[in-house]
């Protein structure tokens, strides 16, 4: 479990070096959080942990984006706001990349839950009434 709470954008990237030191071995992540919580900004800031070279952007109407680290592994974005069916994760191939032991970031997946893997970590952002974000995870 981990539970964060990032009070200005100056300490996401803390913030998410001890995101990752807290799942070692976990891969797969699911993002909830209100339009606008900061899903698709964190979910940046653990690329920048990564070592991502690719230029992250929220994968809306691609479904997926995936980036290259500077070690050659590859990160799987996934953003489900505009899925229409369950055919489209099909049609994509999903269980290849849920199931690759490569880092897996899914925006919306409430939208997708009945296809989700039981080991996808759930990871909930939260807006406060003073702006800052409480990040947590089971």
């Amino acid at each position: 479990m981990f539970i964060a709470e990032i009070r200005s954008l100056s300490e996401i990237n803390h913030v998410a070096e001890k995101f990752i030191e807290a799942h070692p071995a976990d891969r797969l992540f699911a993002f909830y959080g209100k339009m606008g919580s900061g899903k698709t900004t964190f979910i940046k800031a653990l690329c920048d942990t990564l070592q991502v070279i690719d230029y992250v952007t929220s994968p809306t109407f691609a479904l997926i984006n995936v980036y290259e680290t500077e070690q050659s592994r590859e990160i799987y974005h996934f953003d489900f706001y505009r899925i229409k069916s369950l055919e489209e994760l099909y049609d994509l191939g999903y269980e290849e990349y849920f199931f690759s032991d490569e880092y897996c970031f899914v925006e919306w997946p409430e939208l997708v839950e009945s296809l989700l893997p039981p080991q996808m970590v759930k990871v909930t952002i939260t807006e406060t009434s003073n702006g800052s974000r409480i990040i947590e995870s089971n």
